[in-house]
């Protein structure tokens, strides 16, 4: 997939997000320092970004800050697909304390341009 351009219109924004949420259906996050990778659903409960969900007693908590990039592993809908490697950027991190998704962080990721 090619690296997209930065999108003004709301509604570009929906539809490349929808886009990527039909594409991808799990991110793979490894951090140095960590022993493991950490594989992640990607969700669909922000309008505006990708999302997946963190216990927050997850060792990796306190390593992801707002703005942090990772290269991440991406692994398609389709699974005859090879996964791919895309620079992301954190753009929000969001505790639930009291909703469905009670004692996680909803962690809003946001794809770069550009593919490595």
């Amino acid at each position: 997939m090619e690296g997209y351009a930065a999108l003004d219109n709301p509604e570009d924004v929906r539809s490349e997000h929808e886009r990527l949420l039909d594409q991808y259906h799990r991110a793979e996050i490894s951090i140095n320092g960590l022993n493991a990778s950490y594989v992640f659903k990607i969700r669909n409960v922000a309008s505006t970004s990708m999302c997946v969900l963190v216990r927050q007693d997850s060792e990796i908590v306190p390593r992801l800050k707002v703005g942090d990039t990772f290269n991440v592993k991406y692994y398609f809908t389709d699974s005859d697909c090879p996964p791919e490697h895309r620079d992301t950027e954190i753009r929000n991190i969001t505790r639930d304390d009291e909703g469905r998704f009670k004692g996680h962080y909803l962690v809003g990721l946001e794809i770069l341009n550009g593919q490595t």
